[in-house]
């Protein structure tokens, strides 16, 4: 700025470090900034190019130039232009250095930072407490957003199988699984004489289920030959396991069926008999 700015400065009462607002009129563009030196030409400032160009200015272009109070920043959020900058070793450290060299900051504008002979374009996204912030002797916290070139890894596709498949699958080994019957198997008698029935055959869990129906349509009434079998072995008083003696019966439920042939009794052993025989006498 030119020696005529301090002059003027001086004889204000004014804040330090001083910070100016410079506002461009033609397009509506302001920024903040500090300043180096006083030994400018008159009527003349100088500024970075980076500067004028967030101010779209062009050399020789008018520019309002205003002392201001700025705030202490707290936050400030950086975005960079491209994802080159996060592969530095350490780019935390080569921030904070750079930032040492600026008196403020102002949301929308975009620094350069300058490392290893490359040029680092960094947007600032946000700050608080205000738009413009002052960072000289503050700590400040830092935030980075995603670079503007960064774009995430797609996700692989996974097949998902239907729910109708899966249903499918679960009650296939349901079915095939068999399931406990209780009440099968053959009789056996006591005195170990053979059977006058034949046991039933097993029935799947599948054939029971068939049958229920049946079974609830007859009004749970037995066959005739279980009730002619029953009566008879009811008759002999022998005990056999699987009977249906104790079953109820119902004559008058009972439909009438056409009468089977009955089989011939069978011939009783003799059973012994004590004391029998012929008699003799000791004295001959």
């Amino acid at each position: 700025m030119p020696p005529s700015a301090l002059d003027r400065l001086a004889s204000l009462h004014i804040d330090y470090p001083m910070l100016f607002e410079l506002h461009n009129a033609a397009t509506e563009r302001v920024s903040h900034c500090g300043v180096l030196e006083f030994i400018a030409e008159e009527g003349m400032i100088y500024m970075p190019y980076w500067m004028m160009e967030n101010l779209l200015l062009q050399e020789g272009d008018i520019v309002r130039v205003k002392n201001v109070t700025l705030p202490k920043g707290a936050y400030v959020k950086l975005q960079p232009h491209t994802k080159d900058f996060l592969d530095i070793s350490n780019p935390k450290a080569i921030l904070e250095t750079t930032l040492r060299n600026f008196s403020c900051l102002t949301t929308g504008d975009s620094i350069m930072v300058a490392y290893n002979n490359k040029k680092y374009y960094i947007d600032i996204v946000e700050t608080k407490p205000s738009n413009a912030i002052s960072i000289i002797e503050t700590d400040c916290e830092v935030d980075f957003a995603p670079p503007l070139d960064y774009k995430e890894p797609e996700k692989p596709v996974t097949n998902v199988p239907s729910s109708k498949a899966l249903a499918e699958g679960q009650e296939a080994p349901a079915e095939a699984e068999p399931k406990f019957n209780p009440f099968t198997g053959a009789g056996r008698r006591l005195d170990g004489k053979p059977l006058n029935y034949q046991p039933p055959p097993v029935v799947s869990s599948s054939g029971s289920k068939d049958k229920r129906p049946d079974m609830a349509n007859g009004g749970g009434q037995p066959s005739a030959g279980s009730n002619s079998q029953g009566s008879t072995r009811q008759t002999q008083g022998k005990l056999v396991f699987g009977s249906n003696v104790n079953r109820a019966k119902d004559p008058q439920k009972e439909p009438a069926k056409e009468p089977k042939q009955e089989q011939p009794p069978k011939k009783e052993e003799p059973k012994f008999q004590a004391f029998t025989g012929k008699k003799y006498s000791l004295k001959g």
